[in-house]
């Protein structure tokens, strides 16, 4: 990685440049339905595994699996093993995590607010 000087001497469109590319790897990543409804409800409470997969209807274990791992390697999740035998596992919104929750709420009430109007635009054509 370059010295603070390197980067400092950057133009600013390198920057802008380097946020618009992590921006959409990182919407790529978690704009789906399932990494949506974890945030949601993790932002109700810690969980451990089989407590997500019961509340997310419909999730199979490895798409559950997938999604808790890349939301963690994103930052947006922290995964606790708790030294017990079996070994307990739970997961939470880091504070990254609280924040996505807070832009996806607004989606939904986004949504809630316009849907008659999307409704009405998808009939017309």
């Amino acid at each position: 990685m370059g010295t603070r000087n390197e980067i400092a001497a950057l133009p600013p469109e390198a920057d802008l440049a380097r946020a618009d590319s992590l921006a959409r790897e990182i919407f790529s990543d978690i704009a789906n339905k399932w990494a949506f409804l974890i945030v949601e409800f993790l932002g109700q409470r810690t969980m451990r595994f089989g407590e997500l997969r019961d509340h997310i209807g419909g999730i199979s274990h490895k798409m559950l699996t997938q999604n808790l791992r890349m939301l963690e390697h994103n930052g947006l999740i922290e995964r606790t093993v708790h030294p017990t035998i079996p070994p307990r596992v739970e997961y939470a919104l880091t504070e990254a995590g609280v924040a996505l929750r807070a832009v996806v709420d607004g989606m939904c009430g986004w949504t809630q607010k316009y849907l008659g109007h999307i409704e009405a635009a998808r009939r017309r054509g």
